[in-house]
């Protein structure tokens, strides 16, 4: 059975499901003020691109950190994925006419950033980039 559930855990479309119903389900939540079929809409937009971000996220990351050096390479990555991710959000739901944007995309930029920092940092090592100078005796 644990090999089972590895199995889903590590499965692309379990994450993206997962990302689509629980995101989606916010949207809807954070919509629920308006009148049907405006809440359903929003959370279809979030919930679709919930899955898409949760897809693509990973990726972009890994090419970005590739982009930087030093002291860079641990902030930039997800500054730019998250502002990417904002600008997306916004303009997709600004176009379909979700009432609420701001509340509709706080909890999913919320997780997809904080995803993107913890990823970034993994793959950077977890610690800081030597800066020139330091770790030579004195």
């Amino acid at each position: 059975m644990t090999g089972r559930l590895k199995a889903l855990a590590g499965s692309s479309v379990v994450h993206v499901l997962f990302a689509f119903l629980a995101m989606g389900s916010w949207a809807v939540f954070a919509n629920r003020a308006y009148p049907m079929p405006r809440p359903l809409i929003s959370g279809l937009v979030q919930g679709v691109l919930s899955g898409c971000l949760t897809l693509f996220l990973k990726s972009v990351v890994e090419a970005l950190s590739r982009r930087f050096s030093g002291f860079t390479t641990l902030w930039a990555p997800p500054l730019i994925a998250c502002l990417g991710s904002a600008a997306i959000l916004m303009t997709i739901h600004a176009l379909s006419g979700t009432p609420e944007i701001l509340k509709t995309i706080a909890v999913p930029l919320l997780v997809s950033s904080s995803y993107a920092a913890i990823y970034n940092y993994s793959i950077s090592g977890g610690r800081r980039p030597r800066m020139t100078g330091e770790g030579h005796d004195g």
